[in-house]
């Protein structure tokens, strides 16, 4: 792409005279008068709201004016602009409450990105090649149409489908009314580490098919399970402001954190002990604490109630849960089980955290739902210094939308499936808005080669990845700083929270904002999609509007726009009511893990986890995050895999080393990383890495250790066991230079093996 279709930051004074004495009279400078009022040289910070992860975090933006390469009406020239310079956490807003993750700083790079699509684009070679030409956005919207028409006059409405990313806010209320009103089966909704496990074990606990939100500022003492809500899971920066709240934030009282996981995360770097466990038996763990915690008449069986009725044999006392039973299933040592369970029933108020790998298990529900029931033995739900949900805004209700029903997601293995199998549910038309299931997906669910079947495909990325470039049409999203922005978090804060900005800066180039473009296809459709809104702002407005106000004559619309968004107390009929199925016929009993691979011949758990900066790789191409060494390898623009120092030396395996990890689905050859916090027959590689196509800098880097999981699910939910993959390593060379660590780190502690 041309170079000059990109923002040049610049320092402003003397710019003119600079260029006009380097004696180039056949390319003049044309500068254009600017479209805003700006004040050289006077920064204004507006809010914001940082889409990068699900946590909904709030932002102040620093937009001072800058320099931008722009061509109008077919002349090329420079323009003054307001242009975002720097990322900041939001003082007030309740989630993150000042605080901004590492990721959300890097978030201003997607703004400026060398490799941004700048236009629509339409396909000019064959599928997946990464040929495109350049069009109209009239063009691309009469194609689309023409698409959509054709559907519906062969009453095929259902051949559309739409995959996006679990979502709750505006944005998601928008794609679900907008497939329901044209008459196309529910989003098919897929994220590599998503949540519907623990959703799923929150409703038939407690009533609220949700993530939690945990009160760690009024807790003594932390139990976590898998869980890394200092780093990757959740609301991390909600998390971490509360952590040290709890640490240090109490004259006289700190309190107390015990982490148990396989491998050593972020978060278990900061406990107070951490402790190995054996994958999938985390439940069993906790039911363990629990049954001390009964035997010792600590706190009463029925102070559980609905959760504890949910545990087989929970009324009897969990005899099969006795401390040594538990140290045979877990390897944790019996003696330190009763220790925990009395530490936990004692150091009141206590909660437990479960999220990550133990969720990630064919018996992940069954884990879930054993650390819900002892957190409701501790008296520690909806109490402070326990678990609490956030209560959800019924955006729908706000709106006052009337008519469709939205249909349930659908997952995307079952999509793909159906697509491969040819029956007559086949998609002719797929939108693609958010996720990459091409790099994230296990390589049995063929995602690509369904999706290539797929007659049409468009985009709404900013970006070609592994599976935008499958697409025939790209019609490039706004970035979050050039459009309107909300969230509604579904975790976070004690209270309900709708967050919304509107766009700080005007949009650098030919792109649209989504919600916008869907609003106008349902409008030149031949038979209009009847979407009660002209605009994406006039949705949020019909919302925000419907909140109670902070005073009889305030505007609810206008004071959101100023701080960020609305939080306070919901009345009732704004309330998203969860669902609140009853406890299961039978009580759930404990089934051991299931793993795809044969022991003996894959004798190693293998576990891929959440990258601290690119998560599960959609922020991959952001060049200050390939740059940022991982907290606890200090890794950087590369990829890894941790071995355990016993299992080097056994192996023969040294730092840096080539090794080829192979599965029951295929190979991959990495480089070592010696590390002790990791249990000898485990190997752990984070995600992100091993793009076929991701930008400049994320293309072609390091490895992808999704490409060796099977397709193993939690069959209540059917949610990807992610977790479940067993694997063989062995060495195949020395160092070769593809480990890149920053200065210090394991490199300086641990000594080679030969």
């Amino acid at each position: 792409m041309d170079r000059r279709s990109f923002i040049k930051l610049t320092a402003v004074t003397g710019t003119s005279a600079a260029l006009s004495g380097c004696g180039n009279p056949a390319a003049p400078l044309v500068r254009f008068v600017p479209a805003e009022d700006i004040m050289p040289g006077v920064a204004v910070w507006k809010p914001g709201v940082c889409p990068l992860c699900a946590a909904g975090c709030g932002l102040t933006v620093r937009v001072m004016d800058a320099d931008a390469d722009v061509v109008r009406n077919g002349q090329a020239g420079v323009v003054r602009i307001f242009a975002a310079k720097k990322l900041e956490g939001g003082p007030e807003h309740p989630v993150n409450q000042g605080g901004l993750c590492a990721r959300g700083q890097a978030g201003i790079q997607v703004t400026y990105h060398p490799d941004r699509i700048t236009q629509p684009l339409k396909r000019a070679g064959t599928r997946g090649d990464g040929r495109y030409d350049a069009i109209s956005w009239d063009d691309a919207l009469k194609e689309i149409v023409s698409r959509l028409d054709a559907l519906e006059g062969a009453g095929n409405q259902k051949a559309l489908a739409f995959v996006a990313r679990h979502g709750s806010g505006h944005r998601a209320t928008l794609i679900a009314q907008f497939l329901a009103r044209f008459g196309a089966p529910g989003l098919v909704s897929y994220e590599l580490f998503g949540d519907e496990v623990l959703r799923r074990a929150n409703a038939l606990s407690f009533g609220r098919e949700q993530l939690p939100t945990f009160d760690l500022p009024n807790a003594r003492f932390v139990l976590g399970f898998g869980a890394d809500f200092l780093g990757t899971w959740n609301s991390p920066v909600s998390q971490a402001h509360g952590y040290g709240l709890m640490r240090q934030g109490r004259p006289g009282v700190r309190g107390a954190f015990v982490q148990v996981e396989s491998r050593m995360t972020q978060t278990g770097a900061n406990a107070d002990e951490w402790i190995p466990a054996r994958p999938g038996t985390e439940g069993v763990l906790a039911l363990g604490l629990a049954n001390v915690i009964m035997g010792a008449k600590l706190r009463p069986a029925d102070a559980a109630g609905r959760a504890g009725a949910l545990i087989d044999g929970w009324g009897s006392g969990l005899t099969a849960y006795t401390p040594a039973q538990v140290e045979k299933a877990t390897g944790v040592a019996a003696s330190r089980v009763e220790r925990l369970a009395r530490q936990f029933a004692d150091m009141r108020p206590a909660v437990a955290i479960i999220g990550g790998p133990p969720l990630a298990h064919t018996n992940g529900l069954f884990n879930a739902l054993a650390v819900n029931a002892l957190n409701a033995l501790a008296g520690s739900v909806e109490q402070p210094g326990g678990v609490l949900f956030t209560p959800q805004l019924n955006i729908a209700a706000a709106a006052k939308l009337q008519g469709a029903t939205a249909a349930a997601p659908r997952p995307l293995d079952r999509f793909a499936s159906d697509i491969l199998s040819g029956g007559a549910a086949a998609p002719q038309a797929l939108f693609i808005d958010g996720p990459n299931p091409v790099h994230t997906a296990p390589p049995a669910w063929r995602v690509r080669e369904a999706f290539e079947k797929i007659p049409f495909i468009a985009s709404f990325g900013s970006f070609l990845d592994d599976t935008s470039i499958l697409g025939d049409l790209i019609l490039p999203d706004h970035t979050f700083l050039e459009s309107w922005a909300e969230a509604v978090p579904e975790s976070g804060a004690a209270m309900a929270v709708a967050s919304v900005a509107p766009p700080a800066m005007s949009p650098l180039h030919q792109t649209r904002a989504t919600p916008d473009v869907l609003l106008d296809i349902g409008r030149r459709l031949r038979r209009p999609v009847a979407l009660p809104w002209q605009t994406f702002d006039e949705m949020l407005a019909a919302t925000f509007a419907a909140l109670p106000k902070a005073t009889p004559d305030a505007d609810t619309w206008s004071d959101a726009q100023e701080k960020g968004g609305w939080w306070g107390t919901l009345p009732a009929g704004l309330t998203t009511a969860a669902p609140a199925p009853a406890p299961a016929a039978r009580p759930v009993a404990l089934t051991e893990p299931q793993f795809d691979g044969d022991a003996q011949q894959y004798p190693f758990h293998f576990l891929p986890y959440p990258s601290s900066a690119f998560l599960d790789g959609s922020l991959a191409h952001l060049p200050w995050l390939q740059e940022m060494p991982d907290p606890l390898t200090s890794a950087m623009w590369s990829s890894w895999v941790e071995v355990n120092p016993a299992t080097a030396a056994r192996l023969g395996i040294g730092q840096g080393d080539v090794v080829e990890i192979a599965s029951a689905h295929g190979a991959i050859r990495t480089a070592a990383m010696i590390s002790p916090g990791i249990a000898p027959d485990i190997l752990a590689m984070p995600v992100g890495q091993g793009h076929r196509t991701f930008t400049r800098y994320a293309s072609g880097r390091g490895e992808n250790p999704v490409a060796l999981l099977g397709a193993v699910a939690e069959p209540a939910t059917g949610a990807l066991a992610w977790a479940a993959t067993r694997v063989r390593v062995s060495r195949v060379g020395e160092p070769d230079g593809r480990l890149i660590l920053f200065a210090g780190g394991l490199r300086e502690e641990v000594e080679p093996h030969r």
